[in-house]
């Protein structure tokens, strides 16, 4: 064997090599679908999460509620948990936060352009959902719903729901909303691919 050849042999085997380390690990996949609630003008504000993954870990980002001409902004604000959520006051009057869900809490009062954190760090039985309330404003009221992980979602107006990037496997999905339920249903995901489930919510 010459020593070009040899050469040329031994290039080829580190650019096999290169190109196998640089090629980026397998995407996820994507769990897709669309809830009906019985009853209802609107089928926004119901949250769809995947019940168990394994290893997966709760997203490190804050989540807002804000409160916003006299409401709290979004309606239904769903977090994993230990996520600390901050609460807003963009009116121009003070508002107070209390849940008496769960851990309980009262953020207290505060004005204009001021904010109140809250860490949700516990969850007996996925999902938690903590009804806020406002001692100032009884007109007012908004959820933050605890999930198990980051794979989640929320419904628009529609129905529609989209969890992207979950590992490939078989998993449990399930619903929460605040006036109907409906039983979790299996899904199989495959990297790369989308997985449909739907589900109709009744009292």
């Amino acid at each position: 064997m010459t020593m070009r050849t040899t050469w040329v042999l031994a290039a080829g085997v580190v650019l096999a090599a290169t190109t196998v380390a640089a090629r980026p690990p397998q995407a996820g996949g994507t769990i897709t679908g669309t809830v009906k609630v019985a009853g209802q003008a609107s089928n926004a504000d119901v949250v769809v999460y995947v019940v168990s993954v394994a290893g997966a870990k709760p997203a490190a980002a804050p989540a807002v509620m804000d409160q916003k001409n006299m409401k709290f902004v979004p309606h239904v604000l769903a977090v994993p948990v230990g996520t600390t959520v901050k609460f807003t006051n963009s009116d121009t009057v003070a508002h107070n936060v209390f849940s008496p869900d769960h851990d309980k809490y009262n953020l207290g009062t505060f004005g204009p352009g001021l904010s109140k954190d809250h860490v949700f760090t516990k969850c007996a039985t996925f999902p938690c959902a903590y009804v806020q309330l406002c001692m100032i404003h009884p007109e007012m009221e908004g959820y933050v719903v605890v999930v198990p992980n980051s794979y989640f979602a929320t419904s628009n107006d529609a129905g529609q729901f989209t969890i992207q990037g979950v590992p490939a496997g078989q998993y449990q999905v399930g619903v929460w909303y605040a006036k109907a339920k409906a039983q979790p249903k299996p899904v199989t995901v495959e990297a790369g691919k989308p997985a449909t489930v739907d589900f109709a919510l009744a009292k």
